[in-house]
């Protein structure tokens, strides 16, 4: 019992320890790119998973309780919920902790250098397209990765599927022709 409940290390530097931890590794998933948050491959999943047993003893030092672990995440949580709350409270923190949206797509021709600049490769890219429907990429208008990893496809007109505006159109379209014929 004693294992679970005595804290080895003071809770200040618990505390300190935590969120010191979690801002370095935000920063270095910041610096690593957009597209590890989303739109990860299976180095990419490997290097997530492996973080945070590289990082567990920076946050619990010597300390293996059960108390110590429970404070540990509550710190973990409070912060993150600060920073968000920052983060949606203020577009200039939100720009410099999340950064900003980078059009990869433009008029049915890839930005190479943004691309290159995300270390996004082009198969990955169609891939997504793909899934909001585009089967090709002479068919986006606009394609953006977000600051999050998201990748959002503006279909050209031409391309983009028929709207419930689209189909009343035609059918009253049709409906005033048959009136006129009839």
């Amino acid at each position: 019992m004693h294992d679970l409940t005595h804290i080895d290390v003071s809770l200040t530097e618990k505390a300190i320890r935590t969120v010191a931890v979690y801002l370095a590794i935000a920063v270095l998933l910041r610096i690593a790119g957009k597209r590890d948050l989303a739109q990860l491959n299976t180095f990419d999943l490997v290097v997530v998973l492996l973080l945070s047993n590289v990082v567990q003893n920076a946050i619990i030092g010597p300390d293996n309780s059960l108390l110590g672990g429970l404070f540990g995440a509550a710190i973990l949580l409070a912060v993150n919920g600060v920073l968000v709350r920052l983060s949606f409270a203020s577009n200039t923190f939100a720009r410099l902790f999340e950064g900003t949206d980078t059009v990869v797509v433009e008029n049915g021709h890839y930005d190479q250098r943004a691309l290159a600049h995300e270390g996004l490769r082009r198969a990955d890219l169609l891939a997504a397209l793909k899934r909001q429907g585009a089967m090709d990429v002479s068919e986006v208008a606009q394609a953006t990765l977000g600051a999050g990893g998201a990748i959002v496809v503006e279909l050209k007109p031409e391309s983009a599927p028929a709207t419930k505006a689209d189909v009343a159109a035609v059918a009253a379209a049709l409906e005033r022709l048959e009136r006129k014929l009839g």
